[in-house]
């Protein structure tokens, strides 16, 4: 496993449309460009205190981020444009099936729906969210953190554990979603039908945190307490890998263009893993 620094507090990272990484720099409010051979550009926000979280690849040839203060979009060349939205505590972000930018507000019992120019609309959802999942079936999936629940659109799943802490999801390969039980620490699915199953992790301790598809049917996620990248296979059956330096603080990741792991660290590095 490699690691490269990137700066402070990589938190968010995804494979962009022109074949590097992106991710979102949290303490210092900027955003990172990473080529597969480690050369790294920044882009300042104009503001320390944005606290950009989320990135992902918009439907526009463009990356979008969540903010503190709203929604944010970089070109590959490097614009920046921002989008308030006070008040609301903007997190997840994912494309959707209909061409716009859907995002989860921690402080509002609502989803976000931004267009590629810009206008915000909402959506009512049963309970806050923390993150969202475009799934294969159409529909939009969050994980609704403090009602330890999944939700469908307006339709809310109960985990079967209580207080689990549910985080990250992602739509797998096997016409599932999968997500993360920080508190519980297990991966859980999904069915698009509601059907729930849970894997507890071998160490219950390890505070799951992101999740990502791998082409194989599995799903990658990081294990932030206990300095590991996880795989889960679909049968729910698990590997482990230690990250190159303690106390890194492994966050989001994804699937590079060159076939590895990539993994945003919290200490200012990204690891990456030849899968």
């Amino acid at each position: 496993m490699e690691a490269f620094p990137v700066g402070a507090g990589a938190y968010s990272i995804v494979a962009g449309p022109d074949g590097a990484l992106w991710m979102t720099l949290v303490h210092s409010g900027q955003i990172a460009r990473l080529t597969t051979d480690g050369q790294v550009s920044t882009y300042d926000l104009g503001d320390e205190q944005s606290r950009p979280s989320i990135i992902t690849n918009g439907p526009d040839g463009a990356l979008w981020f969540t903010t503190a203060r709203g929604i944010g979009r970089i070109t590959t060349d490097g614009v920046i444009a921002s989008y308030p939205k006070p008040d609301s505590a903007p997190f997840g972000i994912t494309a959707g099936p209909d061409g716009a930018l859907w995002f989860t507000q921690m402080t509002a019992g609502a989803l976000g729906r931004i267009t590629t120019d810009g206008r915000i609309t909402e959506r009512d959802l049963p309970a806050p969210a923390a993150m969202i999942a475009a799934g294969p079936d159409g529909e939009l999936w969050c994980t609704l953190n403090q009602a330890n629940a999944i939700a469908r659109g307006a339709d809310k799943f109960d985990l079967p554990t209580a207080n689990a802490g549910p985080v990250g999801i992602t739509a797998g390969g096997d016409g599932a979603l999968w997500f993360v039980e920080i508190l519980a620490g297990q991966i859980g699915r999904i069915a698009t039908d509601g059907e729930i199953t849970e894997f507890p992790l071998p160490d219950r301790a390890a505070k799951p945190h992101a999740i990502v598809a791998d082409p194989d049917g599995g799903c990658w996620f990081t294990e932030w307490a206990a300095n590991r990248l996880g795989h889960v296979a679909a049968d729910g059956s698990f590997r482990h890998h230690d990250l190159p330096a303690s106390a890194s603080e492994p966050h989001g990741l994804t699937l590079g263009p060159d076939g590895a792991v990539w993994v945003a660290l919290e200490s200012g590095t990204v690891a990456r893993l030849k899968a």
